[in-house]
């Protein structure tokens, strides 16, 4: 008998948990279904009828509408519902009582704490090109630093990019305010800049971007004005490493800066990775700490429900003005604001971007949101807040960074290698990819099929805490440490 989980009581489809065949049967709740096709995991059977034009429900809300008349028992895709998303909105301020968050179990980590009191999970050197022109100098510096500095710090790593040339208005401003956030954060123990002297991104500039509380620990070299860049960024790393020597010391749980995002999401991503991640969030925000969401446009058809969680009116303004500015964007390109889910989430079973989105708000708990900040600027409020990025892995993950996360929790039902700069924990949304993928994949959520969410969100949570106190992720044992700016507007 096929296996299949109803998330809401009103929802007119379930999520199959392994692959069925049809004439196979379901039950639910006491209801049995024959399955009218074959469906495979992740994807979604109809357990009610549903006529052309009718909302299909998940998750309590709706993702979408019927495009066919579906019988229970069928398989409900992209053949026969369609999303029902539209372009900007006019939101009401609605607020919800907010939720009661259980506080956790008294749990610390051992991390590093920084003069201005932030807490870090790694201490390393970072080496940040201003410009692509020099960003393979930058790599250069960083690996003949690496084995000269020895284990004085944690590792010495190079975060290239294209960018800082040919760049003008609000698209200069965002590669500056990327770099100039990553310069300051707290997992940097030190850190060098690397110019080339002609180009729009300025090290001067730069520099003046970076809040004066962290400027004591950055250097910088311009390639154009030095006998020897590599030899003189050699030199500088090594002095910043003996300066940045620092001991591991306990630390409350509430001092961690974590960063939620999902990426090559599956059918079973919104069922178990990702509300597990929830649960997490809840934990941290409990325990007074900070959690930090972003994907904008993997909100829309889900952003009501973050709206009504609104700590304030001006919250919720933030929201509403993040969303629409998002919608914006895509319709001043010629795009529609629902050309998501990606092929690799439609082969996973996710439908509609309502569907998609309904799933990704998990990660970000039930707690109250906070906060909404701009692309490049720093997380500052305790509880939840809310970022400006798109959903693209590399961008927004480096922006989550760039906002002061010190571990960023990365839920996938498909699989990626992709690591960044602050220690990030891939969660697999189910147990056949954390067996095909070990390499990848530092914990599973599948578990959650067979455990629960309250046994498996101690185990996460303890995984968490000792990757923070310097266990390595397997983006990190792979060398896996990147960064991608997010490119807008003319180049020159």
């Amino acid at each position: 008998m096929a296996s299949a989980l109803k998330i809401a009581p009103g929802d007119s489809v379930a999520t199959l948990l392994d692959d069925a065949r049809a004439g196979e049967t379901l039950t639910l709740a006491g209801d049995t279904l024959t399955l009218a096709q074959d469906v495979a995991r992740g994807h979604k059977v109809a357990v009610a009828a549903l006529a052309p034009g009718e909302a299909v429900i998940k998750y309590g809300y709706p993702i979408g509408h019927a495009t066919a008349p579906i019988r229970p028992g069928e398989h409900v895709h992209s053949h026969n519902l369609a999303t029902a998303l539209d372009a900007t909105l006019d939101y009401r301020y609605a607020p919800a009582p907010p939720a009661t968050l259980e506080r956790p179990t008294a749990a610390s980590f051992l991390g590093y704490r920084r003069a201005d009191g932030r807490v870090a999970t790694r201490n390393e050197i970072w080496v940040l090109p201003t410009v692509g022109c020099v960003a393979r100098t930058a790599e250069r510096i960083a690996a003949r630093a690496a084995a000269l500095v020895g284990d004085a710090v944690d590792g010495v790593h190079a975060f290239t990019h294209p960018h800082g040339c040919s760049q003008l208005g609000q698209d200069l401003g965002g590669t500056r305010a990327i770099l100039a956030a990553l310069a300051a954060h707290p997992n940097a123990g030190g850190v060098l800049i690397v110019g080339l002297g002609c180009e729009e991104n300025q090290v001067a500039a730069l520099i003046e971007a970076i809040p004066a509380t962290a400027r004591g620990r950055v250097r910088a070299l311009t390639a154009q004005a030095s006998a020897d860049e590599v030899e003189e960024g050699v030199a500088i790393v090594a002095a910043l490493a003996e300066a940045a020597r620092a001991t591991r010391e306990p630390c409350a749980l509430g001092e961690l800066v974590l960063g939620v995002k999902c990426g090559g999401s599956d059918g079973l991503s919104g069922l178990t990775a990702n509300p597990l991640v929830g649960r997490i969030s809840d934990r941290i925000v409990a325990a007074d700490g900070s959690v930090v969401f972003t994907e904008i446009p993997e909100i829309f058809g889900a952003e009501q429900s973050l709206m009504d969680r609104a700590s304030d009116h001006r919250v919720f303004d933030g929201i509403a003005g993040l969303v629409n500015d998002f919608k914006r964007y895509f319709l001043d390109h010629g795009e529609t604001v629902s050309e998501n889910p990606s092929p690799g989430n439609v082969a996973g079973g996710i439908t509609t971007l309502e569907e998609k989105s309904l799933g990704a708000v998990q990660k970000a708990g039930r707690g109250p949101i906070s906060d909404v900040i701009g692309y490049g600027a720093a997380a500052h409020a305790r509880g939840l807040t809310l970022l400006e990025a798109p959903g693209n892995d590399a961008v927004s993950s480096t922006a989550l960074a760039a906002a002061g996360a010190t571990v960023i929790l990365f839920t996938t039902g498909r699989g990626t290698p992709l690591g960044f700069p602050v220690p990030t924990v891939k969660i697999a949304s189910n147990s056949g990819l954390a067996e095909r993928k070990p390499g990848w994949i530092d914990f599973d959520a599948g578990a959650v099929l067979k455990r629960g969410f309250d046994a498996t969100a101690d185990a996460l949570l303890a995984r968490i805490v000792a990757i923070a106190s310097g266990e390595p992720t397997a983006a990190e044992r792979n060398g896996e440490r990147e960064i991608a700016i997010w490119k807008r507007g003319v180049t020159l």
